[in-house]
């Protein structure tokens, strides 16, 4: 299970770049971290990157939902998370392209539900699980239109979202290829067993 070292460490750099971003307050070790302004914007390569501090409540790059679909989503991302976990689990003789992907998933999953579960309740603004996700990646790109909605800039996104977006890529992408070479070298041998037992069969009727 040495791939859940991955999990985790994707997982710590997204909790710990949000709380760097929001900023956090621990009295009793005298800690106080400002944080950045809700909405405050930093060039990180002129305008095409920036470091923009919001807050969603919906789905990974700030989909909006209601207040009963939000408690299902946040019901449903600790059920796939266990899920993910379990499968991970079972998974450890199966390629790395796909437990590597797996547990990036897992990573994104769980640093964005924390912040849905538990953040209304640690900075004091929500019951749990009605907390909002924190969102700071924002990369300028032309102008599109997505499930009817027109955006000047790609959605603001976290390291969790990429975590998982990264994920689905090297499990579409590599685990499939890796499928197709264990088929094709299943059918070699396949085609290598067929070629002797037909050639004892001959030899025997010989």
């Amino acid at each position: 299970m040495k791939i859940l070292y991955v999990t985790l460490a994707v997982f710590l750099t997204d909790q710990a770049s949000k709380l760097a971003v929001k900023g956090f307050s621990i009295p009793f070790l005298n800690i106080n971290w400002e944080g950045m302004d809700y909405g405050q914007s930093i060039n990180v390569i002129g305008n095409f990157l920036r470091i923009t501090f919001v807050e969603n409540s919906g789905m990974a790059f700030g989909f909006e939902v209601g207040i009963v679909q939000k408690f299902f989503l946040t019901i449903f991302t600790f059920l796939a998370a266990i899920g993910l976990f379990y499968y991970l689990y079972k998974s450890q003789k199966r390629d790395f392209p796909l437990r590597l992907g797996l547990a990036l998933i897992l990573a994104g999953a769980l640093g964005n539900l924390i912040d849905r579960a538990f953040y209304g309740i640690i900075f004091d603004y929500a019951p749990l699980l009605y907390g909002r996700v924190v969102d700071f990646i924002q990369v300028e790109f032309w102008d599109f239109t997505l499930f009817g909605n027109t955006y000047e800039t790609w959605p603001i996104f976290n390291v969790a979202d990429s975590a998982v977006t990264v994920g689905v890529a090297i499990i579409l992408l590599f685990h499939r290829e890796n499928a197709i070479i264990e088929n094709t070298e299943t059918d070699e041998v396949t085609d290598k067993i067929s070629t002797v037992a037909e050639n004892n069969i001959n030899n025997n009727n010989a």
